[in-house]
């Protein structure tokens, strides 16, 4: 079901000026270029200022990443209109391949690759931009499920800390990947939630590849 766009406001509390922003592309010129930038969108301005008073540690960073436990849905269970999403690096062929699955009926959404020199947490990363931009062409406000923190984490700070392509370890075609997918989450909205898919309570994320 497409959802009726919302105004949003935005909290950077570290950038080159943190404070309040009625617009997207105002926030994003008071965090373009900050390598450690700390915001977040809410939805209203009462919201966005008792944010901004209470510090990024309740709103932003590993701290908000809430389990799906916390934001799933009746009796603990992961939100059916959802999009899960995974990555595998193949110990055989030394690839990795990344892939997006419904929640709701568990059909195929995406798969791309295989991709040679690359890591599992850059598929994991490339994987939920992919969802993200899917969803939003789309005009779904599902969330995505991940169940890597890290690349949870480099989604919501934009920006991939990865020692493979520091050493230059990855390849030309992974690393123009990265940097595409890096440029669509500082040029694009959206509403969709990016939650840990919680594998204690649920087994394995219907992504998964089985190759464990």
């Amino acid at each position: 079901m497409a959802s009726r766009k919302k105004k949003k406001y935005y909290v950077v509390w570290e950038g080159i000026s943190p404070g309040v922003y009625s617009f997207w592309p105002d926030c994003q010129a008071a965090i373009k270029g900050y390598s450690n930038a700390k915001f977040k969108s809410f939805p209203s301005l009462e919201a966005a200022r008792k944010a901004f008073e209470e510090g990024p540690d309740l709103h932003w960073g590993e701290s908000s990443v809430r389990t799906s436990r916390e934001t799933a849905g009746t009796a603990g269970r992961p939100v059916a209109n959802s999009l899960c999403v995974d990555a595998a690096w193949n110990t055989e062929t030394k690839t990795m391949e990344y892939r997006g699955v419904w929640m709701h009926d568990k059909s195929t959404a995406f798969h791309r690759g295989p991709f040679e020199n690359a890591t599992g947490n850059i598929g994991e990363f490339l994987a939920v931009v992919h969802g993200l931009s899917l969803l939003k062409t789309r005009s779904l406000d599902w969330p995505i499920y991940s169940d890597s923190r890290t690349a949870i984490s480099w989604v919501q700070k934009m920006k991939v800390r990865s020692d493979s392509m520091a050493k230059g370890k990855t390849s030309r075609r992974v690393n123009e990947l990265v940097e595409r997918a890096v440029n669509w989450l500082e040029e694009n909205e959206y509403d969709n939630k990016i939650l840990k898919w919680d594998t204690e309570a649920w087994g394995e994320i219907p992504a998964d590849f089985g190759r464990k």
